[in-house]
This record gives C-alpha cells, structure tokens and sequence, in this order.
C-alpha cells in the first residue's frame, strides 16, 4: 500500500474510494487514518459521541477481502464514514444526544447503515447532535456542544452539526445526518460543505428516531456535489418497513460527470421574498453574484414573487413541535434508557421525574408548544391551520416548478454564530430556518452549496462560509445536484473553507 494514511484528509469521498479501487490505498488503511483524524478534533471541535474502532477495523477487514475478490459493491466502498447519533447501529449506542438514552443500545440497524455497509462503507463513529434533532447550533447535545472547525468560537450549526464538522474538519469525507427543517443544509452552509436533504420518500427513515416523522429525511453531508450523488445512490430507494418510502432509483453518473455545460438552458428562480431586510448583507452579496455567474454560463435565472414563504416558520413549529410531543411520549424511563425508579413512587411520578431529568431545556420547550398545539381547543385554531398552510405552501411550489427547473435562496440568513448567541434568543434561531423549513414541508429535495465567504469580523475575526440553496421539484434530486456540481465544476468555494482556516 501507499502509505498514505494521514494525509488521506483532503481527498474526496469519490478519490478515496478510486484509491481504493486502484490499490493505491487500503481499506484498513484508511479506516484507521479516520480514527485518528476523529479523535484528533475530539477536545476541539466535539463532532463524535462515540468512535467506534473495533467495528470499524472488523468492516475495514471484510470489505478489504471482498474487493481483493473482485467484489467491488459501490463506488464508495472501503471509504470512512459516520452517522448522526439518531441513526439506529446495531450493537452500538444511539442516544439523540439526550440523557434520557443513556445506555440504549439498539437491537437492529437503520436502514441506511444497512446500505451504507452493504455498499462497503466504514463507519467510524456516532455524530453529535441538537438533543432529538431540537436545534439549529448543536449545542443542546447532553454531550457538550460541537465547534466550528473554521472558528472553535463559533457554532456548526445544527442539528446535524457534529456531521458538518466532522467533513468540514476533513476527519471522514462523508457523514449521514437528518434534516427536518434545514438540519442538514445549514450546518453545511455554516462549515463550508455540501449537504443534501432527499425528497421526502427518496430515502427510508427506517431506524431514523423520529422527531417529525412527515418531515424527517437522511441524506448526506459531503466535500461537494459529487460525493453527495455517490452516497445518494446507496441510500434512495424503497424499503418494504416505511410506508412512506417510495421505488426511487438515483443515477450518480450525471451528476458526478456534470460540467458548466449542464447549466445551460436551465431554468432557475429566485424568490423576491428570499432577499428581504433580513438577510445579512454579506450573504445577500455572494448568493446573487452565484446567480450572476449561472446566467453567464447558460441558465436563465428570473426573480419571481413567493408570498407564501413567509407563512412557513410558524407553520413549521406547530407541525414539528405536535408531531414531536407525539413521538418523544414513548420515552417514559421504564421499557429503555434513563429511569426514575425509586421506591413509593406511582408511575405517573416516575415517568415525570424520569422525563424531567432526561429531556433537556430545549426538547422540553417544544413538547410543550406541541401539546399545546394539539389539546382541546387549540387543534383547529393552530394545528389544523397549519396543515393548511403546509398543503398551500406545496401548491405554491408546484406552480412555480411550472416555470423553474430550480429555485435559488440563500440557506440561512447569517453566517455561523457565535457560542451561546441562540440559546439565549430561542426565536432568532426559529427564525433562522426560514429559508429551509418550506422545503420539508412541501417534501422537496434541496441541496446545501458554498458560494463565499462573509467579510471579516470587526474584530478581525475570519470571515465564515456561506451558503446557497438550490430547491427541486418531488424526486427531481439529480437535476438539483447535477446543477450544484455544475456549479462546484467552474467554482473552488467548496475546497476553500478547511483548507483557509489551517
């Protein structure tokens, strides 16, 4: 072998897995240059709960023997990877990064595990977390919070933010993470990655513990595009235990053999409503000089009004919050995880002492919005008006892809905050979802793309990654990805961000 453990960091998932193919890197090899890497940000940046090295070597062996066979299962096989915390592996903790958990150990794997190793992929390790995916900064993790490996002071984002981090700091080249109102794209956005939230359907939630379970989705954080579309297509496709997922095949091949000549004639929109007071000037900048450079290469870009946005945030916290209430009552510290047994306790006192321990600040915040939600005389007045707003937001989408083949948005309206900023404005960092709820509720696939940089801080602070958004029609993941590798194909913004910080 090369010996190229160490210095494996700054390839792509794609690059290692043709190294791998090539013989010019092994798979042991390279499972244990991962481990070292993850445990290497352990202090600093806090993007794993668990590493998992024994497993890891032992599927390193088997997938090495296999393609010494001839057995060649994926285009990503022998290559490292890790799984959000809320993603079930046999045999191996899984605690949403909640106390309430401690010491769950699931029985079965999710059905992406099952295809990730089935395809040969190395899982390294569990992903930190918002606790139940109840976040958008990673820092209501039992486990302490993630840090932004561009800027330790900052945060990944969330809730998929230890997976953002762990790509962003070049310690796996790809991570699965959940995306229930943006948890995938805006922590891409915040760590200068690429991130791909899947049609609702496209991908199986089999084994994905639910938050909201009609807006919840895997899908991939990688390098870029490319790597996304690789990892797209072990992951989509039917699965006989989610009812909801659907006979989708994904073809990696246009997408990871796009060129700017993919842009041409392609039909792009961009939502007045997406650019308003809001938005920070820097991102405002960058995101309509991409729009720029993709008219120039071919596409016709128009702005086009989208008044029904606006209703999507709150929309979005009622339906996520009544489908939460609903999914986290199964937590009662009794069947699995942290207990309250204590002697002369009723049951109803040992699941509330039990839930009050276990849950923290935030989950209990948005079990309570929930319940509210959906008691008597309140179902009508909010959550059934939300339903509404949801199917209206849909038909509003449906009309405009009349027109578009993609619509264009900024992810967030900031760059990565500093530690400790949302947690004491809870309804700035709703706020913050503006631009990726509308997509989980309308069950659309959109993809996460760095396009810059922000201005450097007044205090001289770097400058922090920005994202843009690019909106697909139902199953149209391909068209969205084959245009944000276009994109990447003419552009370095995705190569830019880890490699400036260091």
């Amino acid at each position: 072998m090369s010996g190229l453990s160490g210095g494996f960091m700054g390839y792509s998932a794609l690059e290692l897995g043709a190294l791998v193919q090539s013989r010019k890197a092994g798979v042991e090899e390279l499972a244990r240059a991962a481990l070292e890497a993850a445990a290497s940000t352990g202090d600093s940046v806090n993007a794993f709960i668990t590493l998992c090295e024994d497993y890891a070597m032992g599927q390193a062996r088997l997938v090495q023997s296999r393609i010494d066979s001839g057995d060649i299962p994926s285009r990503l096989a022998g290559v490292p990877a890790a799984v959000k915390d809320n993603i079930s592996t046999r045999g191996i903790p899984t605690t949403c990064a909640s106390r309430i958990l401690d010491g769950y150990t699931p029985m079965f794997d999710a059905n992406a595990v099952e295809r990730l190793r089935g395809a040969g992929g190395i899982m390294i390790g569990k992903l930190n977390m918002d606790e139940f995916a109840m976040g958008s900064t990673t820092e209501t993790s039992a486990y302490g919070p993630t840090r932004n490996p561009l800027d330790l002071s900052r945060c990944p984002g969330g809730s998929s933010g230890g997976a953002a981090a762990a790509v962003a700091a070049r310690a796996v080249p790809f991570a699965l993470g959940s995306d229930t109102g943006g948890s995938i794209r805006q922590p891409a956005s915040f760590c200068g990655v690429t991130g791909h939230k899947p049609t609702y359907g496209a991908v199986s939630r089999w084994g994905l513990i639910a938050y909201g379970s009609s807006l919840d989705q895997i899908g991939p954080i990688a390098r870029d595009a490319r790597d996304c579309a690789a990892v797209m297509s072990i992951l989509a496709g039917e699965d006989k235990r989610d009812g909801t997922s659907a006979a989708f095949e994904f073809d990696d091949s246009t997408v990871i053999n796009a060129d700017a000549d993919a842009l041409k004639g392609l039909r792009a929109g961009i939502p007045d409503e997406a650019f308003d007071a809001g938005l920070d000037q820097s991102i405002r900048a960058r995101v309509l000089e991409a729009a720029d450079l993709l008219e120039d290469l071919g596409a016709k870009v128009e702005r086009f009004a989208f008044p029904t946005l606006r209703y999507a945030v709150p929309a979005y916290y009622i339906i996520a919050s009544a489908e939460a209430a609903s999914n986290l009552s199964r937590y009662d510290g009794i069947r699995y995880g942290r207990g309250a047994a204590e002697p002369g306790l009723t049951l109803e006192e040992a699941i509330a002492r039990a839930r009050s321990a276990g849950f923290g600040r935030e989950v209990k915040r948005r079990l309570m919005l929930g319940n509210f939600a959906l008691s008597a005389g309140y179902y009508d007045a909010y959550y059934n008006k939300a339903l509404q707003v949801k199917a209206m937001l849909r038909g509003a989408f449906d009309e405009a892809f009349e027109r578009f083949d993609i619509i264009l948005t900024p992810t967030a309206p900031t760059t990565a905050m500093k530690l400790g900023e949302s947690l004491n404005d809870p309804l700035a960092m709703y706020l913050g979802d503006v631009y990726t709820v509308p997509v989980n509720l309308a069950g659309l696939p959109a993809a996460s793309l760095p396009c810059g940089f922000a201005e450097p801080d007044a205090d001289g602070g770097a400058g922090m990654p920005i994202g843009m958004q690019f909106i697909g029609r139902a199953f149209g993941d391909e068209t969205v990805l084959r245009a944000a590798a276009a994109y990447q194909s003419v552009t370095d913004w995705h190569r830019r961000g880890y490699d400036a910080a260091i």
